[in-house]
């Protein structure tokens, strides 16, 4: 149930964010970033395909076997657009879009709830480079590490297996960088929030799952923050319980 409930949440944040003018001005702002690096880094990444398609798997001689050939050639280039967005969305993330996220997170709990509830005696920009500072063990950190195994075990028999584990791992990271963004400006300690993850996995596999969808994942990682807040607003006795 959790992990369609998460699937559910990552499509309601879009429709609440195409429908409000400023949610929509900061996830087209964030869409049209994340696009404009990913079309470069998949242009990058397709130059070469050809490449890291041999030092997988050379092209047989034998039919046989050459259709198969053609059909892992067209799975490695999805998964070289999906990775370039991927490493896209770090880009932007490290450059500007923590600022953006934490914006549409605020706007969008004001919305529900009429205010947003941080601590007291806490500037902004407390809050703001607190923000920048958990991106590192939250996203960066994890799913670059995720990203390098996965490369990797391309040389390895168990390299598809190990591909489709890690990809799951590293759509859970990219959901969690969204729901965390609520728990990490009420700085909650980072211990709390990991537990938050952990015992809501199947939620967060659920709302990244749409980022597993090549083009169409870059519009949905634009407007997650959305989706996650009102996960978290609707379901406040997740953060009293973690409190």
């Amino acid at each position: 149930m959790s992990l369609f409930l998460g699937i559910s949440y990552n499509l309601k944040g879009l429709r609440l964010g195409i429908k409000t003018p400023s949610l929509l001005f900061l996830g087209l702002a964030r869409f049209i970033a994340v696009l404009a690096i990913t079309i470069i880094s998949a242009s990058l990444l397709i130059v070469y395909h050809q490449e890291i398609l041999n030092l997988i798997w050379t092209k047989p001689e034998s039919l046989w076997t050459l259709w198969l050939w053609h059909v892992i050639s067209w799975l490695i280039a999805l998964l070289l657009i999906g990775l370039s967005t991927v490493l896209s969305y770090l880009l932007t993330q490290i450059l500007f879009s923590v600022f953006i996220m934490d914006m549409m997170s605020r706007k969008t709990e004001k919305i529900l709830t009429g205010k947003v509830n941080q601590p007291e005696g806490v500037s902004f920009i407390s809050q703001f480079l607190f923000l920048v500072k958990q991106e590192i063990p939250r996203a960066v950190f994890p799913i670059i590490l995720t990203l390098f195994i996965m490369v990797i075990s391309w040389f390895t028999p168990l390299g598809p297996f190990i591909t489709a584990l890690l990809s799951i791992v590293t759509i859970i990271f990219l959901a969690w960088d969204n729901t965390d963004l609520i728990p990490a400006r009420q700085m909650m300690p980072f211990k709390t929030r990991f537990r938050l993850l952990t015992g809501n996995l199947l939620f967060h596999l659920g709302f990244g799952l749409w980022f597993l969808i090549p083009i169409l994942n870059i519009l949905f990682l634009a407007f997650a923050p959305i989706g996650a807040t009102l996960f978290l607003i609707e379901k406040k006795n997740l953060l009293h319980n973690a409190k």
